[in-house]
Formats: C-alpha cells, sequence, structure tokens
C-alpha cells in the first residue's frame, strides 16, 4: 500500500502540533512535581472529560473489538460494556470523596485510610506493581496494536515502529508532563474520531460490501448481529452476559475501570478544579466512550467479516504478516489498506493520535506512582521538586523501553484483557467497600492483591481452561472457574480483616473527618469518638450513597439506551431504536432531577 503526498502531509502536520504543544508547555511542566503529574490541579471537567475518551481511544481498542464481534458477534462485548456500571458508580459516589482526599495519586490514598507498615509497604508495593509492571503491560498491548498496523498498512517490521512510534511519543511525555497530554488529547480526541467514523462510512460502502443492508443480510454478518447473546445458548449466556453484569465489573480491577475509581482516572478526577468539575469529567466520559464510540469499530469488524472471513484470508492477502501476529483482530489495520488517499492519512494520524493519548497518559500515570510512591517515600525523603520532575522523566524512557520490549512478545490484544482481568479478579469488593466500611484495614488489600494473584495463575496451570472464556468459540465448559475466583479471593480478604486489628482510633478518626464519607460503615467509629469528646463528623447532610446508587443505575440505562438504540438504527429496526430513544429521553430527565436533588451542579 503506498501513502500520497497528501496523506504523508496529515501525519506530518498531525506530528508538528503534538510536539509544538509538548514543547511550548515543557517550561511550565516542569516548574514542579505538581504541574508535571497534576497541571496544578487547575483543569475543567470538559477537558478532563475528552482527555479520559481519548485516552482509552488506544489503538489496541479497535482490535480487541474486531477480535471480539469476528469471534463472538457484537454481544461478545459485553466483557467490557458491563464495566459501565463501575464507570457511572465512580461518577455519583466515589468521583468527589477521590477529589476532596486531595493527594497526588490514588496510591498516597492508602497512608490516609490506613496506618503503620503495612499501609507504607501497600503503598510502595503497588507503585511498582501497577505502575511499572501492569503499565508495562498495558502499553504494551497497545505497542503491539501499533506494530500490527504499521505491518499490515506501512509494510514495517515490528522494531521499525517501536521505535519510530515510541521515540516521539516519549520525548512528548517527558517533556510535556500531564498538561502536555491533556491539552493533546484535545486535538487527539477529535482526530480520533474523525478517523474512526470517516473509516466506518467508506468501509461499510466498498464494493465488496456493497452498503449497510448488504452488510447486515450477508450469510457471515447475519448471526453477529445480536446485541444480546443468545439466551437459549446456557454456557454462551453465562460467560458473555451473566458473568460480567452480575460479577466483573464490581469484582475485577480493570484499567481505567477500577471499581471505586483509580488509576489514571483518578489522576484526572485529581487535577479536577474541584469536586463538581470530577464529576462532570467521569459522566462526561463514559457517555463518550460506551454511549457514542464503539458503533464505527464494531461496524469495521463486521465488514471484515465480508472482505476477510477467516484469519487464512488475512494471512494470503498480507504474507508478509509473521505468522505469530496473525488473529482476527489484525482484520482492522486489514481493512483500513482499503481507504483511498486523503482519509488514509486522516485515519492513519486518528490511529497514531490514539495510540499517543494513550501511551503518553500511561507513562505520566505510572511515573507518578514511581515519583510519589517509591522514589520519594522509599529512596529520597527528602527529595526536591526539580529531583522529583527529573526522576520522572528518566521514568518516563524506562517504561516506555521496558513496554515496546515486551510488545515485541505478544500476539494479539486478547490476552493481555483476558489477563488484566483474571489477576484482578475477587479485588474489586474491597476497593468499593474501603470509603465506607471502617473495618476494612490495609491487610485486608494486601491479602486481596496477592490471594486474587495466586489463584488465578494456579487455575491456569491446571486443566479447568481460561478463566474468561475461549475468544474462538465463545464457549467456556469451565465457566465457573471466574465466579471461584472472585468468591474464593473475596472469602480470604474478609476472613483476613476480622483476624488482624483495626487501623487505629486515630487513623481512622483523621481519614473521616477529612473525607466525611457517613453512612453506617462508620457509625461505630463516629460514636466513639463523640463519646471521647471529639467531632469528627462536620456535616449534617443526609448521606449521599442512595441517592448516588439511585443516579448511577438511572445514568446506566440512560447510556446503554443510547447505546443500544445508535445499534438499532443503523441496524434499521426502527420500531426497537425508537423505544429505546424514549427510554433514553425518559433517563436522562430522571437522572437530571436526581442529580439536582444530591444538589450537585456542573460548574
Amino acid at each position: 500500500m503506498e501513502l500520497s503526498t497528501l496523506d504523508y502531509g496529515f501525519i506530518i502536520i498531525f506530528f508538528s502540533l503534538v510536539l509544538g504543544i509538548g514543547i511550548y508547555v515543557s517550561k511550565k511542566s516542569g516548574k514542579n512535581s505538581s504541574e508535571f503529574f497534576l497541571s496544578g490541579r487547575t483543569m475543567p471537567w470538559w477537558l478532563l472529560g475528552l482527555s479520559m475518551v481519548a485516552t482509552t481511544f488506544s489503538t489496541d481498542t479497535p482490535n480487541l473489538v474486531t477480535d471480539i464481534v469476528r469471534t463472538s458477534g457484537v454481544s461478545g462485548n459485553w466483557v467490557w460494556w458491563c464495566f459501565l456500571l463501575t464507570g457511572m458508580l465512580t461518577v455519583f459516589v466515589y468521583a468527589k470523596l477521590w477529589r476532596k482526599s486531595n493527594v497526588k495519586t490514588d496510591l498516597e490514598f492508602y497512608e490516609m485510610r490506613y496506618g503503620g507498615k503495612p499501609a507504607s509497604f501497600l503503598r510502595k508495593f503497588r507503585s511498582i506493581y501497577l505502575g511499572a509492571l501492569f503499565n508495562v503491560i498495558t502499553m504494551a498491548s497497545v505497542t503491539l496494536a501499533a506494530i500490527k498496523i504499521g505491518g499490515i498498512m506501512l509494510g514495517l517490521e515490528p522494531w521499525e515502529t517501536v521505535v519510530g512510534a515510541g521515540l516521539i511519543t516519549v520525548i512528548f511525555s517527558a517533556l510535556g508532563g500531564f498538561k502536555g497530554v491533556v491539552y493533546t488529547d484535545f486535538l487527539l480526541f477529535f482526530v480520533a474520531m474523525a478517523g474512526a467514523i470517516g473509516a466506518a462510512f467508506y468501509l461499510v460502502n466498498i464494493p465488496e460490501v456493497g452498503g449497510i443492508e448488504a452488510l447486515i443480510a450477508h450469510e457471515n454478518v447475519a448471526g453477529k448481529l445480536n446485541i444480546l447473546p443468545d439466551f437459549d445458548n446456557t454456557s454462551v449466556l453465562i460467560t458473555m452476559f451473566i458473568i460480567p453484569i452480575a460479577v466483573q465489573w464490581w469484582s475485577s480491577w480493570y484499567p481505567g475501570a477500577e471499581p471505586g475509581g483509580g488509576g489514571y482516572i483518578a489522576q484526572r478526577m485529581l487535577a479536577a478544579k474541584n469536586e463538581n468539575h470530577a464529576i462532570g469529567a467521569t459522566f462526561f466520559f463514559n457517555i463518550m466512550h460506551y454511549a457514542l464510540r464503539p458503533w464505527p469499530w464494531i461496524l469495521v469488524a463486521l465488514a471484515s467479516l465480508v472482505v476477510y472471513p477467516d484469519i487464512a484470508s488475512i494471512a494470503s492477502a498480507f504474507p508478509e504478516v509473521a505468522e505469530s501476529k496473525l488473529g482476527h483482530d489484525l482484520a482492522y489495520s486489514a481493512m483500513l489498506t482499503k481507504l483511498p488517499s486523503g482519509l488514509l492519512g486522516v485515519v492513519l494520524a486518528s490511529l497514531v493520535a490514539a495510540y499517543m493519548s494513550t501511551i503518553s497518559t500511561q507513562l505520566n500515570w505510572g511515573s507518578s506512582y514511581i515519583v510519589f510512591d517509591f522514589y520519594k517515600q522509599q529512596i529520597n525523603p527528602d527529595a526536591t521538586e526539580k529531583q522529583m520532575v527529573v526522576v520522572g522523566r528518566i521514568s518516563t524512557v524506562i517504561l516506555m523501553v521496558l513496554s515496546a520490549l515486551l510488545a515485541l512478545t505478544l500476539q494479539n490484544a486478547f490476552e493481555v484483557f483476558d489477563l488484566l482481568v483474571t489477576f484482578g479478579a475477587g479485588t474489586g469488593l474491597v476497593f468499593i467497600l474501603r470509603w465506607f466500611w471502617w473495618r476494612i484495614n490495609a491487610w485486608s488489600e494486601i491479602t486481596a492483591m496477592f490471594a486474587s494473584g495466586i489463584i488465578s495463575i494456579l487455575l491456569v496451570k491446571t486443566s479447568l481452561g481460561d478463566i474468561l472464556f475461549d475468544p474462538i468459540t465463545g464457549v467456556l465448559p469451565e465457566w465457573a472457574n471466574y465466579p471461584f475466583v472472585v468468591v474464593v479471593t473475596t472469602a480470604i480478604w474478609v476472613a483476613v480483616t476480622f483476624m488482624t486489628k483495626p487501623e487505629s482510633d486515630a487513623t481512622l478518626r483523621s481519614f473521616y473527618k477529612k473525607i466525611q464519607p457517613g453512612g453506617p460503615g462508620w457509625a461505630k467509629v463516629v460514636s466513639k469518638a463523640t463519646r471521647d469528646n471529639e467531632e469528627i463528623s462536620t456535616t449534617n447532610e443526609k448521606w449521599s450513597v442512595p441517592s448516588g446508587i439511585g443516579a448511577m443505575l438511572i445514568g446506566v440505562v440512560l447510556i446503554y439506551s443510547i447505546m443500544f438504540a445508535t445499534g438499532y438504527w443503523i441496524y434499521g429496526e426502527t420500531t426497537l431504536a425508537l423505544t429505546l430513544t424514549g427510554i433514553a429521553i425518559v433517563a436522562a430527565i430522571l437522572l437530571v432531577r436526581t442529580w439536582g436533588k444530591m444538589k450537585t451542579t456542573i460548574l
């Protein structure tokens, strides 16, 4: 495939703008660690919301969605659509708590909520466990997608893609810090959306596909269109719908969808101007992420089933691609090779935008853990602001190199998704309850983290099969594996919670006084403090969590209705589309009223 001068022009202009922004903000970003990692906590909700969307618009996401649709149909996306429940819970319950905490990273929370050596260990260990290990794995998945795109569309060797894309991204990230990431995300969002929508519209209408009606009627596609799984197939129903909706969303830690908030989502909430802006940013993100963005990818994935019905057809069309990199996820890149000059350049620029946005966020977030939660805590407690910025920039480069090396060993995006969800199974509940139940201590989290990882490894090493499901057949003979990990892990950490000492009165009271979480889970602490003549409850307002959960449920109905109505409009099923559109309108009205009662206004 040959790129035209126009295509190269789009790409060069894009790179120039991104690097220009990084250089422009580099001086202020390097001023101190708060600027480098949180932009001085001055960001508005709309900019942070767009940044969250752009960050999750990574190059591996269209590949992952394509893999799922080709192997399990549209309904297979419930493995990640279920995380909307986590996202909306974060919006209406946890966003204001995170912003109120005023910590620099979500790991700093540990030494606010817990005390002593266990809290210190937990913070330091997770700074490496998440900031380095899991962060490198996530970035490797994104880089793997870039390798496949580079190989299919540009004929590049894997190392050439890694060096080319990685070098520009790491320079930009090290220079601009968080402010550079957020400012460029604003640009990257619009470029990425334009590329995804433009590609979907063009590829559905190429002669081989024949338009949306021909696509829907095609024999390779007709059985893949259902938004809900086949209720007559018990195994598929349990695996693809019941487990994700009933268990997975609250029980698993997954980057960008952490129960109770966390990671780079928490970083953006912490960078918001105030609590209202933190809530607005996360709500805006969830609407864009789930309601508006999936369908362009799904349409390209469905069209690919017509043009490249199996992996053998992809291998035949692109013989230069190494056998180790072949997979259904490659179909997305293969379809993009059919784009015309001009649009091809826009789409390539959008893919580069998606790559840079995700990687730069992961680098800045990961290095913030290493600087604040490991280097300053373990290595140099007296580190100056200048030293922390320098360490942040060095760790940015090291994380990029490690993720690039790992990417060269991976085969497809689903491997990483499966790995991350599996290792986080059973830990989610502790992240949700730690804000509202005084009895949870540092040992609860330590136990949950290690139990989940160890049990998952033991299951994978046995003959019980995959933890989630076989992405090829969509069938999980041993479908109880994942719930088993969740149940056992939860039972272990709850038992350890009651077997170990609670946090000290001083630690619990300090946390309550700062956060004001309220609720029956803290009644004992508040009552005891009152008896000791210490007033730690500073508000007489009604506990907001029940209202927050109500708003969460309405928000879930709103966003799912919009997402599925969009799908049915595309399918031409007018009655269902109108019904769901009506439900979305009613849900929107109810949500506005509920939100108003919570006395939360977006500024």
